[in-house]
């Protein structure tokens, strides 16, 4: 199935070969499991594989397994597919001369001669295997490397703040918001970054009293460590560190596991919370990360370490499988969606209808693209 990326190479900025080569090795990693995905279903369901590509466009490298299928290494960086017996294209459209001319044997091979669940099956595995990736990347830093924690502690509240207006105070923990836990200092600076104009319940403890304080972030532009500017929800409230405070406990795989689908959950959640925001107006599309964003970020998280490199692929392992799962044609959303039209009609859309759903999901997709790489040009520009 032919996957086409919000994401993308980065040959423009400066630091090229810095930001390359770990947006290729993070890229990499999620293009394969996502293909992987497809190709392992599409073997169980007995469907002939011609080709698997990391890559579209010119081949760079391959080889032929004993099935047959061509496996390569090709020369865009963009995404990746894999083809099936009676496919037109990359994208999975069905050839009708192709279909029409071919004998009983291929066509217990074919992908489009296999009932609509097996079909619908092969499809969704793209995502589901970006979501398995994610969840077991998680799973495995959370157990090897270990979960970061610090008292969700209040140490200063900023004057005419929004948490001023709640009535924090110093000293003040807080150990919920609306109602989940709060391990971690940290975990409350990500649900507060991402809940700007939403007001939240905070549980706090103060002293011996346990009390509920609601408080509303308010949406401010904060440059990270790199210089990039963000726009977050913030609260108002500092937090001072001293030695002894941060402590990183290593979790037993089957806590780390359930810590890993929590927190492929929270990305699915607020990247659809984002999105959602966009058209309600409380969301700035200018925010959307493109081509060169991805292999900047790629590259600046790499100085940080390995840990964070293979972290910033399991979110984007989600944010693929998220993607994919749109209902667009061209995407594995729009094949699903297709699907499920043709389950309740009981045969397939018309070759015209699915030929139109294919040419404006292909503009959508560019649009999308396009837009999301003028964003990124914008940014770069200003950075």
């Amino acid at each position: 199935m032919a996957e086409f990326f919000i994401h993308g190479f980065n040959v423009l900025s400066t630091g090229l070969i810095g930001y390359i080569v770990p947006f290729l090795f993070v890229l990499t990693i999620v293009v394969f499991f996502h293909e992987l995905g497809h190709f392992l279903v599409a073997r169980w369901a007995g469907v002939k594989i011609l080709t698997f590509s990391v890559g579209f466009g010119p081949e760079l490298v391959g080889f032929n397994d004993r099935h047959g299928t061509r496996w390569k290494l090709s020369a865009i960086p963009l995404g990746g597919y894999v083809r099936f017996l009676g496919d037109d294209s990359e994208a999975s459209t069905p050839s009708s001369a192709a279909l029409a001319t071919m004998t009983a044997e291929e066509r217990e091979g074919s992908f489009h001669h296999k009932n609509v669940g097996r079909r619908s099956a092969i499809v969704a595995a793209g995502p589901v295997a970006n979501f398995i990736l994610a969840i077991f990347i998680f799973a495995g830093l959370f157990t090897f490397l270990g979960k970061p924690s610090t008292t969700a502690r209040v140490d200063g509240v900023q004057a005419g703040s929004a948490a001023e207006a709640a009535g924090f105070k110093q000293g003040d923990i807080v150990t919920a918001i609306n109602g989940s836990g709060i391990d971690s200092f940290s975990d409350m600076q990500r649900i507060v970054g991402t809940s700007a104009g939403e007001k939240l319940t905070f549980t706090v403890k103060r002293g011996d009293s346990v009390i509920d304080l609601r408080g509303t972030p308010e949406l401010k532009e904060i440059k990270d460590r790199f210089g990039n500017e963000h726009r977050i929800g913030v609260l108002g409230i500092a937090r001072t560190t001293s030695p002894g405070d941060v402590t990183t406990e290593r979790v037993n795989p089957a806590e780390a596991l359930w810590l890993g689908v929590k927190e492929t959950w929270f990305v699915v959640d607020r990247t659809l919370a984002y999105i959602g925001g966009i058209f309600t107006g409380r969301e700035a599309a200018d925010q959307l990360g493109g081509p060169l964003r991805i292999a900047q970020i790629s590259g600046q998280v790499a100085t940080i370490g390995l840990g964070a490199l293979i972290h910033l692929a399991a979110v984007l392992s989600v944010s693929i499988g998220l993607l994919n799962l749109f209902p667009v044609p061209l995407l594995d959303g729009g094949h699903l969606l297709f699907y499920g039209v043709e389950a309740v009609r009981g045969r397939p859309m018309s070759e015209r209808a699915q030929e139109m759903g294919f040419r404006i999901g292909l503009g959508l997709v560019l649009m999308l693209m396009v837009f999301a790489t003028y964003n990124d040009i914008l940014h770069l520009a200003g950075s």
